[in-house]
């Protein structure tokens, strides 16, 4: 894989993730009670497959890093790694949620009836998610594939991710902030990551466009 198609690819996969993790989100905060089965199954079917798109990401960030500078493909090889591990335990709270939903006979909230996804979601998730920044940050940073302000900001959001790991201690009412499942911890920060992960898949496809050499079928477009 070129550098030119490493791009596209990570940009658009970037995108992807972050559209579909836009439109889950809000999803949460429509009922004020127990939603119905249609919206708990309908917010976890979108956020399977910005996981989905996230592997697709993780996996052509790696690429994108090894092209740019192969002396740095241990941080990509970091980012993949933690962006699978990050996948995997939201897909597990995703596949617990979705379960207790199926099985229950009246309409449950599992964001507190699921007591197992707590940590999965909360500090467990947070601490990945900061490993997942911060090998990207490095990565960009050292490579130069990409503006400053991309790998800057991956540090930034790092750090506020890795604050919240303490959020275990503070409880289990989603409407609590710093619960280990309240809307700061969860809702807010994965609001965060959709919105800067379509800053970052954007400025990653349109890099694309700007390296291409000169009659390339990019610059014509």
């Amino acid at each position: 894989m070129n550098e030119t198609i490493a791009r596209r690819l990570t940009g658009l996969a970037g995108i992807a993730t972050a559209a579909a993790f836009i439109v889950e989100v809000p999803l949460y905060f429509i009922y004020s009670g127990p939603p119905p089965d249609s919206n708990v199954l309908a917010r976890l079917l979108i956020g399977i497959f910005a996981l989905a798109f996230l592997i697709v990401w993780v996996t052509a960030f790696r690429e994108l890093v090894k092209e740019a500078d192969p002396a740095y493909e241990w941080v990509g090889t970091m980012a993949f790694a933690t962006g699978l591990v990050y996948a995997t335990i939201t897909l597990v709270s995703s596949g617990l949620e979705a379960g207790a939903v199926i099985v229950a006979d009246h309409p449950i909230d599992p964001t507190i009836t699921v007591n197992g996804t707590y940590l999965l979601y909360g500090a467990i998730g947070r601490l990945m998610l900061a490993l997942l920044l911060t090998a990207v940050g490095y990565g960009i940073d050292r490579t130069k594939l990409l503006p400053r302000w991309t790998g800057r900001s991956a540090f930034v959001l790092a750090g506020v991710n890795l604050v919240f790991v303490p959020s275990l201690f503070f409880g289990n009412t989603p409407a609590h902030f710093y619960a280990a499942n309240g809307w700061g911890t969860t809702a807010l920060m994965g609001a965060i990551f959709s919105y800067w992960m379509l800053a970052l898949g954007i400025s990653t496809y349109r890099s694309a466009t700007r390296r291409a050499p000169a009659g390339s079928p990019a610059v014509k477009h």
